[in-house]
């Protein structure tokens, strides 16, 4: 009963009320998450410099294989339930927990291979050695090692967002960030007569909880009452069922990767400009990682959305609703980019006290600010077009971005010898352009020519 009155107010309710009831609970449980992410940073910061220095070479991988799981093969996960859902077939849909199970055990093992075979000497070539490396190493084998976890945990509340689902899998992050954050404490630091693991303990509070997170959305998803649930009639795989999620998955996995990278080379291109830009820079660019929860509880909630609608073949709908959320994302992103131009002391007081650090991040802000705006639009029809079942266009935007990015700032260093604002402007451009392309790209019909009815 549940499960159609949900699909009969995705396809024919009003669109912004929903959608912004919906995006509200996941968009306070990963700003949680976001301040549990932090709060595990401080931790880590009482151990001293080296281990602040080996959790900033793994950040980015580790941030890239939650964001794989979490958001391109999640996303994917979800919008194939919900364009099943929406094509009526309940039977495709539970076929589909199956697959997105396996796939998750799959790249959980592949993950662990890859970090296995090839960590240590990555590591090196980054740059770290001595107690740095060997820490960053121990932090790695744990994390990566447990992979699967982190797989399962993602694609499992994803399947749940698949249905509709929104406050569940909310309720789950909210409670694992309040489970964390002690466990955490406990396991870095020694407190409540844990084991002090250090660095390592940061490794086994996040495998911890997403075994815990990943029972508990297993139980959900196994009720006998649930119209879309995980039982052993619907346990056969079938090729075309692992492509409809690795087909958008696939696809939308470029687009982390080249956030990851765009922010990676600029860190690289400035380090001319000395160690307080990039300090600054580093500091600045860490809002984007806070904006990403935000947009993403629009972004589930339009995938869902649109999933359905797609499915049903109502694709007039599905592009209003991209437009609704993706403004209504830009919006939110907007106000706080131009509240942190005008006062960026506010973000910058949160991380350093460094009065040369501070101002150069400030220069960032002043001139990045206006535009996130367009970096909060795209990602919102990032997750958008998960829903509609094509992320092409996206992943172009997300390109431009870093071939703006990379290419301009590496003209301004290299060739025009420019000040560092020139290239945060340019930085700017490629949040700009990534916003306009996204929007470009659905307005003028992407999604009509490569869509087919789940």
């Amino acid at each position: 009963m549940q499960a159609t009155a949900t699909r009969t107010l995705f396809l024919e309710g009003p669109i912004l009320p929903t959608l912004l009831r919906l995006a509200a609970p996941n968009a306070l449980a990963f700003l949680v998450q976001a301040g549990v992410n932090m709060t595990e940073v401080w931790y880590v910061g009482q151990l001293g410099t080296v281990s602040l220095a080996a959790m900033a070479f793994m950040f980015p991988g580790f941030m890239l294989l939650q964001m794989l799981a979490g958001g391109s093969f999640g996303g994917a996960t979800t919008s194939s339930l919900a364009r099943a859902l929406g094509a009526g077939d309940t039977a495709r849909a539970s076929a589909l927990i199956w697959h997105a199970l396996a796939i998750a055990v799959m790249a959980g093992f592949f993950f662990a291979a890859l970090f296995w075979l090839l960590g240590e000497p990555l590591l090196r070539l980054l740059g770290a050695e001595g107690a740095i490396l060997d820490e960053a190493w121990h932090y790695g084998v744990i994390a990566f090692s447990g992979a699967a976890l982190t797989w399962t945990s993602a694609l499992t509340t994803s399947c749940i967002r698949g249905t509709g689902n929104m406050r569940f899998p909310a309720m789950v992050m909210m409670g694992s960030a309040v489970i964390q954050v002690p466990l955490s404490g406990g396991l870095i630091l020694g407190w409540f007569g844990l084991p002090q693991l250090g660095l390592m303990g940061a490794a086994v509070s996040n495998l911890i909880v997403a075994a815990l997170t990943t029972t508990v959305a297993l139980v959900m998803l196994s009720r006998p009452s649930a119209l879309v649930r995980l039982s052993r009639q619907h346990l056969r795989l079938q090729w075309p069922l692992f492509c409809d999620i690795t087909r958008v998955g696939g696809v939308a996995a470029l687009s982390p990767v080249f956030t990851i990278s765009t922010i990676s080379t600029i860190n690289a291109l400035i380090v001319t400009f000395g160690t307080a830009t990039v300090a600054g820079y580093g500091i600045g660019a860490r809002l984007e990682f806070l904006l990403t929860p935000m947009v993403f509880g629009f972004g589930m909630a339009m995938n869902a959305m649109i999933g359905m609608n797609m499915g049903n073949g109502n694709l007039q709908r599905a592009e209003r609703i991209a437009f609704l959320g993706g403004l209504s994302a830009a919006a939110i992103t907007g106000v706080m980019g131009v509240t942190l131009a005008i006062f960026p002391e506010v973000w910058m007081g949160l991380f350093t006290s460094d009065p040369a650090v501070a101002a150069e991040g400030a220069k960032y802000l002043h001139i990045s600010g206006p535009v996130f705006a367009f970096q909060g639009l795209g990602l919102a029809l990032y997750f958008a077009s998960q829903g509609a079942g094509t992320v092409v266009w996206p992943v172009i935007a997300q390109a431009s971005r870093f071939v703006i990015a990379a290419g301009g700032a590496s003209l301004c260093v290299y060739v025009l010898n420019t000040s560092v604002e020139w290239v945060f402007a340019i930085v700017a451009l490629g949040m700009l352009v990534n916003g306009l392309v996204s929007a470009g790209a659905i307005h003028f019909g992407a999604w009509k020519r490569h869509h087919r009815p789940g």
